[in-house]
């Protein structure tokens, strides 16, 4: 049984690594979207850069939410938690700040089996 429980750690670890690059991917095309797409394209009269950089951010959303859906039905996740990772997909570099917060989570799945600190999950 505990080593089920160990499997289990690893693969919501593996599932957190995934979701913060996928957080890091949808956070800089939004930021190079409204940053550097939208400027481009209202001040410079380039609207190809938004023509671009507007499906490959639809797309990176897309992802980001799937992922989200797929690594919150996996674990003890809160409203609260839920929602903070929904809501940074609509700040610019709000889905960096989420890294951290990830990163925390998936430390806590790296303490070993059986210690006091278990009780961070």
């Amino acid at each position: 049984m505990s080593g089920d429980y160990i499997d289990q750690r690893h693969v919501e670890g593996a599932q957190l690594r995934r979701m913060r690059l996928v957080s890091l991917f949808e956070g800089t095309t939004l930021v190079v979207l409204v940053g550097v797409a939208v400027p481009l394209k209202h001040l410079a009269g380039y609207p190809t850069a938004t023509a671009i950089m507007g499906p490959i951010h639809g797309v990176a959303f897309l992802i980001y939410v799937w992922m989200v859906i797929n690594t919150v039905s996996g674990g003890d996740w809160t409203k609260g938690e839920i929602l903070r990772l929904l809501a940074a997909a609509f700040i610019p570099f709000g889905a960096f700040m989420n890294v951290r917060f990830l990163r925390q989570r998936e430390e806590a799945l790296a303490v070993p089996v059986g210690t006091a600190d278990e009780t961070r999950l």
